[in-house]
């Protein structure tokens, strides 16, 4: 939007007037005697008037010494928070090898690592950046020597990016607690020592919270809830950090797939080799782990006293097994008769079962022989087969209660066509339970 200039001319001054004999005091600012006052200053108006005199300053001075310190501490204090020495080597560092560099050593980040915060990792960019920008170093005579400068935009590129840290993080072997070696172990506190080797692997968990390794005070389902934690740890390592630069070219996509294949095998070789690491870690602990031989001490005392009891429970039993063994081997002896005359008196409602089965099955066959197998005059040998064969198929769907009913049903009819009613009703009944199915019976109810 444009603004909008109004004119707006000035009053026109009084004909005659002149600047010198035109003007005319209204007031007066001040007696006609001047009053002389003495000012003391106090608190800390007190002490900069005392370092003033101390040090023969004027006001400009002392006030520009002053900010001088101001940020000197300031730097100070940003040099206490995150500083540390330089390695020389490391500030000749090539800029193009950035993949091999620690970022958090060129950040002066060493001992902090994954732990520091985003606010320190720009608080230590812009302190390296005031100290190795290429324009400072051009101010001291060297103008080309940008390499470390481009480093240290690097790792402010991967540390502030939380994907790209996380794949740093994944293999930063410097935040790693190594082991302690055996003599560390005779010295020093065991719980102390591997403790710290496993707060530094749970960085790598993503199961939280992770079981702490506790101490010789530790119960047995801590000590368990540790081992069974570590032993089936869920690592989110992915390594893809190390993966070797895949083109992104679209002439060579054959080229691309190969790498990326490659790539990928690679990460499954390290994440097998890590995991392979870590149970190492946690069979070399669990070794010299003293609450584990306490535990199983404890209970093999608590086996051992449990047998005892159970002997003396067996020998209480045996004797009281010896008093009823007479009791009991009569009762085994009636026991027996009894069972096998229910045997005998079994077999043979078997055996009668079996022949009322054939009685019945006779009485089936002889039902269709009766009205001569459905047919007027003599019936063909094919007829005869046809129907004793539905006859068969009927009976091999059924059980022997329907056998049963069926041949009450049958028994004492004469008359073929009732005869074959009786038949048909059975077969419709079979073909709507499913039993038999449509059609598949035909000279029973033709």
């Amino acid at each position: 939007m444009e603004a909008t200039v109004v004119p707006l001319p000035l009053p026109a001054l009084p004909e005659g007037w002149e600047a010198e004999n035109g003007f005319k005091a209204i007031g007066k600012i001040t007696n006609e005697r001047a009053t002389q006052r003495t000012l003391e200053p106090v608190g800390p108006y007190f002490l900069a008037h005392a370092r003033r005199a101390r040090h023969k300053r004027t006001f400009s001075e002392d006030d520009r010494i002053q900010a001088q310190e101001r940020a000197k501490k300031v730097e100070d204090d940003n040099e206490s928070d995150i500083s540390e020495p330089e390695d020389p080597i490391m500030l000749q560092r090539d800029a193009k090898d950035w993949k091999t560099q620690d970022h958090y050593k060129v950040l002066g980040l060493s001992k902090y690592r994954y732990r520091a915060t985003e606010e320190q990792i720009k608080r230590a960019h812009r302190k390296k950046v005031l100290k190795h920008h290429p324009d400072k170093k051009a101010a001291a005579g060297r103008a080309d020597d940008d390499n470390f400068f481009k480093c240290i935009q690097k790792a402010t590129e991967i540390l502030l990016d939380p994907v790209k840290r996380r794949q740093f993080d994944s293999v930063d072997e410097e935040a790693n607690v190594p082991p302690p070696t055996k003599k560390q172990l005779a010295k020093g506190n065991y719980y102390k020592l591997w403790g710290n080797v496993f707060k530094s692997e749970a960085r790598f968990s993503k199961v939280h919270p992770v079981p702490s390794f506790g101490d010789e005070n530790s119960t047995k389902e801590e000590v368990e809830n540790f081992y069974n934690f570590w032993y089936n740890f869920d690592s989110w390592r992915s390594f893809e950090y190390l993966d070797e630069d895949v083109p992104d070219d679209n002439e060579n996509r054959d080229q691309k797939r190969h790498m990326e294949r490659k790539n990928a095998n690679a990460r499954k070789k390290k994440k097998a080799e890590d995991n392979a690491r870590l149970r190492k870690l946690l069979d070399e602990c669990s070794a010299g782990d003293e609450r584990i031989k306490r535990f199983r001490q404890e209970a093999n005392a608590a086996k051992n006293k449990k047998r005892l009891e159970r002997e003396a429970a067996e020998k209480k039993a045996a004797e009281e097994a010896r008093l009823k063994k007479e009791a009991e081997e009569r009762a085994a002896k009636e026991a027996e008769e009894k069972a096998k005359a229910e045997r005998e008196a079994a077999k043979k409602a078997k055996e009668a079962a079996k022949n009322a089965v054939k009685k019945n099955k006779r009485v089936l066959r002889g039902s269709v022989k009766d009205a001569n197998y459905f047919v007027d005059g003599d019936p063909s040998a094919a007829t005869i087969d046809a129907v004793l064969n539905d006859v068969e198929l009927v009976q091999s769907k059924i059980d022997a209660d329907e056998i049963a009913a069926l041949a009450g049903k049958l028994n004492g009819l004469t008359v073929a066509d009732e005869i074959k009613g009786v038949w048909k009703a059975e077969v419709e009944r079979l073909v709507a339970a499913g039993k038999l199915k449509e059609g598949e019976v035909k000279a029973l109810v033709a």
